[in-house]
């Protein structure tokens, strides 16, 4: 059976470049705190950096000609020898220092023919949330003319036996280090290894026989789940002019990811709060009150949900009624209906000590939620659906991928 998921030609940055200053983190964080990303700016200055090749969404709105310098970058970095190829057909072991210890993962790409992301899909790679379809056209813009992807693309691989990763970060000794750095603002450390030759061959074929035992579900995607998405849609563009023999080797048809497993025992799943801007609390609560009772729910005490003033005084709920469902998915009809108006009102955020942040700063509202248990993942995904937007996180937010790899997405030379 050919895997899903193989090895690449995989890009790093020169042995001139400042690796501490090249990584930043990904693009879809800290998206209300952009005095993060004008401290990153200030950390990486003239330097080479991946910052120039990603599009902070933090700055959505704000093009000013951005997505043109990304492209104009990727293809100077490529055209200068700032970034060049440190893996063969190969892999990248990747250790990650974060809050529970170390992660390890694997990166690699992925054959987007294998993966979709509408809701009831039967293919071996698979959303875990839904996928708001407006957010994909801003992302596709960017990827379409870009020569290089980076990935901060984390999928998840249900292996309690261990077999794929952790045998291979036992033999690290023996694999040659690519790179060993401290991330900026407290990242921690990262450091990876070159997997390949007869080891990244011995390794495709594991990945092919846990594949066929898997049930027709490999792979779910834990984080970067519209990144993926954007990589899909502009292969499903792409191929359409494209020949049989063409579509078979065309780099657009992978995906860079980095695959975690499940059962890794510094892996956490964190919740990702909301923020509600100009709205007063009590109101909030008033309206929140009137839809779960026109839901047919009851709220009671709890700490389930929790309601954050910019006083910090909490109210919290647990529901009665649900059935099944989850209180994120209560909570996030209840939000989509209450902003269906201004959008841009609501935005999801990793950390407690962030969302009380930006409730004192922008006198707004903060919905403190619980987190799912991870264990349930692969279960709830498998009987057909896919878990309510932002339920998630792997980690807290500086604990997400920090872009240091590249690839090729283009057939020019």
């Amino acid at each position: 059976m050919k895997p899903c998921f193989m090895p690449a030609d995989i890009l790093l940055p020169n042995e001139k470049t400042e690796m501490g200053k090249w990584a930043v983190i990904a693009c879809d964080q800290y998206t209300s705190q952009p005095e993060y990303w004008e401290k990153v700016r200030e950390i990486v200055g003239s330097s080479e950096s991946a910052l120039n090749l990603v599009f902070p969404e933090v700055y959505l709105g704000k093009q000013d000609g951005r997505i043109e310098n990304i492209c104009a970058s990727m293809k100077e970095y490529l055209k200068n020898g700032i970034v060049t190829k440190a893996v063969s057909n190969g892999f990248v072991l990747v250790e990650r220092e974060v809050g529970h210890g170390t992660r390890t993962g694997l990166i690699g790409v992925i054959d987007l023919e294998e993966y979709d992301f509408t809701p009831g899909s039967e293919k071996l790679i698979r959303a875990t949330e839904g996928t708001v379809l407006s957010r994909i056209p801003p992302r596709v813009r960017i990827r379409e003319n870009a020569a290089l992807e980076c990935p901060h693309v984390m999928l998840l691989i249900d292996d309690p036996d261990k077999k794929l990763i952790e045998p291979l970060a036992a033999q690290k000794t023996e694999l040659r280090k690519l790179y060993d750095f401290d991330l900026m603002l407290d990242g921690g450390n990262v450091k990876g290894y070159a997997v390949e030759g007869q080891r990244a061959e011995s390794l495709t074929k594991l990945i092919s026989q846990m594949q066929a035992e898997s049930s027709n579900f490999f792979l779910a995607a834990g984080d970067g789940n519209h990144s993926l998405a954007t990589a899909k849609t502009c292969w499903e563009n792409i191929k359409v002019d494209l020949s049989e023999e063409e579509k078979s080797t065309h780099p657009a048809r992978f995906s860079m990811v980095e695959v975690i497993n499940l059962h890794d025992d510094s892996l956490n799943f964190e919740p990702i709060h909301r923020v509600v801007d100009d709205y007063d609390c009590d109101a909030i609560l008033k309206y929140f009150n009137k839809y779960i009772e026109d839901k047919g729910l009851t709220g009671r005490e709890g700490d389930e949900i929790t309601f954050v003033d910019p006083s910090e005084n909490r109210i919290g709920f647990a529901l009665d009624g649900l059935n099944g469902r989850l209180p994120v998915d209560v909570v996030q009809r209840f939000l989509d209906e209450l902003t269906k108006n201004d959008p841009e009102k609501l935005d999801y955020i990793h950390g407690e000590n962030h969302v009380i942040d930006l409730v004192k700063k922008k006198k707004a509202v903060g919905i403190l939620l619980k987190s799912i248990d991870k264990s349930t993942l692969f279960p709830g995904i498998a009987a057909g659906g896919v878990l309510p937007r932002k339920t998630f996180s792997i980690g807290e937010a500086d604990e997400k991928r920090f872009y240091v790899e590249c690839r090729k997405i283009t057939t020019e030379q």
